[in-house]
């Protein structure tokens, strides 16, 4: 199967964003994401950015521009986002130092993990917690 060796994650969620600069200033300063890239249009619009965190990365970009992809979310609603961090409290300290909603607090769950859940500007939400499935892969 394609994408699974290499270091490489093969799944991406992709979301489109009404104000994309402030999602990747908001994924970036409060929930600690990493830009690896972000192109814009003439028009100040980010085509498409990548955010990396930990081993995996999400990919978003302006809605509003045209194309496939963007006809097709159009009033897509919210997602929902699990990533995996080491240390739950310490990330949600910066995420609510920095304003993020937060919907529940870090809580140890019966399965194993700890986590919390935020909200972004725009709707989604997103998780952090500790839960790491193997996949085999």
């Amino acid at each position: 199967m394609a994408g699974t060796g290499g270091g490489r994650p093969s799944v991406f969620p992709a979301l489109l964003y009404a104000d994309a600069k402030a999602a990747v200033r908001q994924l970036t300063e409060a929930f600690g994401f990493t830009e690896l890239s972000v192109y814009e249009g003439e028009d100040g619009s980010v085509l498409h950015a990548e955010l990396v965190q930990g081993n995996g990365a999400v990919m978003l970009g302006s809605q509003g521009r045209g194309g496939v992809f963007d006809t097709a979310m159009k009033g897509a609603g919210p997602a929902g986002v699990y990533v995996v961090v080491d240390d739950v409290d310490a990330h949600h300290r910066r995420a609510a130092a920095q304003g993020a909603e937060i919907l529940t607090p870090p809580t140890d769950q019966d399965y194993g993990s700890r986590d919390y859940t935020a909200r972004d500007l725009e709707g989604n939400v997103w998780s952090f917690g500790t839960y790491a499935p193997e996949t085999g892969a």
